[in-house]
């Protein structure tokens, strides 16, 4: 396998509600860096996992609950309360990526100590069903989490992995702005980098390195696009 591989929606039951599970199976040979609780940092990863929690998720063991959901072994493990089966995805000369956009609460990275951020009025799926999309559970925090997965096919240096987050996060910034969305993000967004173990290693992930620039471009069309269709649900 060169590049990402296609993943398995599953759903579960819990909380009282259906959610939904992404699962991507890279196997062995892949490097991975990631923010995620569950097989963050830098090291052999041959999954990811990026599953869908309740709005008001407030368990204790969120790596062991990651872990639970996963194939076992080594792998990332995300959560989310956005729905992960509107994923967006978009490539880029060998580089993909693949984002699930929740901006219910959009935050900016430097805000005032002390100063909540603004949420959006939050309706649960079941209750926008039952109500016929009214008003229920207005003033609870819609969920809002942007977590996005990126792999390409060739191996980066260490350096170059945080350079590639770096460009992972600047180029999702740059979408959300373009989208019209005044945030740098949210405050629980995570990322995930995959890339080769083996072969000569890249230097460099920065926006006007070969790589990094494809990896900007992916994450840049799978976020606005991923934003555009936040916006489009909820104006519905």
């Amino acid at each position: 396998m060169t590049g990402l591989p296609r993943p398995s929606l599953t759903y579960r039951e819990e909380d009282g509600l259906r959610l939904g599970a992404l699962l991507w199976r890279f196997g062995p040979g892949w490097r991975m860096i990631s923010s995620a609780m569950l097989g963050g940092g830098v090291g052999r990863r041959e999954w990811v996992l990026n599953a869908q929690v309740a709005a008001g998720y407030a368990r204790m063991d969120p790596v062991e609950h990651m872990d639970a959901l996963g194939p076992g072994g080594p792998g990332v493990g995300m959560m989310t309360a956005a729905l992960v089966e509107r994923y967006a995805a978009a490539a880029d000369g060998g580089a993909e990526a693949v984002a699930t956009v929740g901006l219910g609460v959009p935050t900016w990275a430097a805000s005032p100590e002390g100063v909540p951020d603004p949420g959006v009025p939050y309706v649960p799926e079941p209750a926008r069903e039952a109500v016929g999309g009214g008003d229920a559970g207005a003033g609870v925090p819609r969920p809002g989490t942007i977590n996005i997965l990126v792999a390409v096919p060739v191996a980066f240096s260490d350096p170059a992995l945080v350079n590639a987050v770096m460009t992972v996060t600047e180029a999702k910034t740059q979408a959300l702005l373009e989208a019209g969305f005044p945030c740098t993000g949210t405050a629980s967004d995570a990322v995930c980098v995959a890339v080769r173990e083996e072969g000569p290693a890249e230097a460099f992930g920065g926006p006007r390195s070969l790589w990094g620039a494809r990896i900007a471009r992916a994450v840049h069309r799978a976020v606005l696009d991923g934003a555009r269709d936040w916006r489009a649900r909820r104006a519905t």
